[in-house]
């Protein structure tokens, strides 16, 4: 197999420093490395839509929630790891964009609804499918059980995390 940037890494450490057992390093590395890289691609199919991944997230949450495609402030917070200064922020803009709406909220007139416009549904609805194009070329080249088998890794990662 081919050597990669981390691998010079951890052989200079293993150098320097026999001692150490940096296999943790290689993993960790490799995915902050993988992360970064795949953030960019994902960025570039936003940014050619007029987004960015937090726009997305918004209006992405906004689509899967179902018609009539609104959720109160508080849940579309509790989809995403932000503040709810950062939510005001993120809705501000899109409001401004003529993408969602606040409306007044039936149950509780004391409390607004975030809801996609009919522009904001449009977008989403093209954004989505460019993202999943792209997801699909970014994991084309691992074999279907390799996929398979990455994902389940991962998710046992992230759960012991979360």
């Amino acid at each position: 197999m081919k050597e990669d940037h981390v691998d010079r890494i951890l052989g200079q450490w293993r150098t320097e420093r026999p001692d150490l057992d940096v296999e943790p390093m290689g993993l960790l590395g490799r995915l902050a490395r993988l992360a970064t890289y795949l953030g960019r691609e994902v960025e570039k199919t936003f940014l050619e839509l007029g987004l960015t991944s937090a726009s997305f997230d918004v209006l992405a949450a906004l689509r899967r929630s179902g018609a009539p495609y609104q959720l109160s402030p508080g849940d579309l917070l509790a989809t995403m790891m932000i503040t709810s200064g950062t939510m005001t922020n993120r809705i501000d803009q899109l409001e401004k964009a003529g993408l969602v709406e606040r409306l007044t909220n039936p149950e509780d007139r004391r409390s607004v609804l975030i809801a996609l416009k009919p522009e904001g549904l449009d977008l989403v609805e093209r954004a989505v499918t460019a993202h999943v194009a792209n997801q699909h070329r970014l994991t084309a080249f691992l074999e279907p059980d390799e996929r398979v088998a990455f994902d389940a890794i991962l998710r046992k990662y992230l759960l012991a995390l979360e």
